[in-house]
């Protein structure tokens, strides 16, 4: 009896199967562990850079349009900041941004959208069209009217971008529900008498979480660009701070002159860093999904 306890335990269960073989499809993917790499990079670049490069954001206009030298690795912005300082500061907004909206946008718009698609009938109508009304509001004008009313901050940029970006996650969501809602085994629970919420949590969450995972990473990488492009625009947070998009901007405007180096370090970062979170979000799609595992 001892032996058969010591075998039991000595071998691993299905969950430490299932995680093990989970890690290992993604080691397996070198494209997706490349994605991380770079993406921790990023992260070590944003945050635990100005503890070893101090970044200043005072303006120093005798030190103005310089190009990259010992002093100044990436050059300096036509107010005398040091790019490289800039870049670094600017990602900690933009990656923040990113990784709220992204959260935010699919937690709300997985609650509605399965809620939505379990419930059916007439609440499902309306709480569709609601969301139909919502999409039918054109972002960017929504956006500026803001701007025009209130002082941006990038908490409020949080919000409103994750306002919107949770409509086609919800709708989503919801067409997936009700895929999910008439398998067997769904059927068998709700024969049983488990309440919806049980369904909801038990059966219909789990079984969507390969979409999500898809679906929310997407989400960070369109924050991004949306922020970006809100700070190209000049509507992102104010002066001194900075975001990718309004150092793009100012590398735009003075690219023909001659001073690239306003210009591609930010245009770079933008790229992997969308380009990073889109491959990574495609592999763990294949790890989390259970219908892949």
């Amino acid at each position: 009896m001892t032996t058969l306890t010591r075998r039991l335990e000595a071998e691993p269960g299905p969950r430490a199967v299932r995680r093990d073989g989970a890690l290992a499809r993604f080691l397996a993917n070198r494209l997706a562990v490349g994605a991380l790499v770079v993406l921790v990079a990023i992260v070590a670049f944003c945050f635990v850079g100005p503890i070893v490069h101090p970044v200043s954001d005072a303006a120093n206009l005798l030190h103005a349009n310089q190009p990259p030298s010992g002093q100044y690795l990436l050059g300096t912005t036509p107010n005398g900041r040091d790019v490289l300082g800039r870049l670094m500061v600017g990602g900690q907004s933009t990656l923040e941004l990113g990784v709220a909206v992204g959260v935010l946008a699919t937690g709300f718009g997985l609650l509605y959208g399965t809620v939505a698609g379990l419930v059916g009938g007439v609440t499902d109508a309306i709480l569709m069209r609601i969301v139909d009304a919502l999409l039918s509001i054109p972002f960017l004008f929504f956006v500026i009217l803001l701007a025009s009313i209130v002082r941006p901050t990038l908490g409020l940029i949080i919000l409103v971008i994750a306002g919107v970006s949770w409509l086609s996650t919800a709708r989503l969501v919801r067409a997936e529900t009700l895929r999910l809602r008439t398998l067997d085994y769904v059927d068998a629970a709700r024969g049983f008498g488990a309440p919806p919420w049980w369904i909801l949590v038990r059966h219909l969450v789990p079984n969507v979480l390969g979409v999500l995972v898809v679906n929310g990473t997407l989400k960070v990488a369109d924050a991004i660009l949306t922020f970006a492009a809100l700070g190209y625009l000049g509507l992102g947070v104010p002066p001194p701070a900075t975001n990718w998009g309004a150092l793009l901007s100012a590398g735009v405007n003075n690219f023909f002159d001659g001073y690239w180096w306003q210009l591609w370090p930010a245009a770079v970062l933008i790229v992997v860093t969308v380009l990073a979170v889109n491959v990574l979000g495609d592999a763990l799609r294949d790890v989390v999904e259970r219908r892949l595992s």
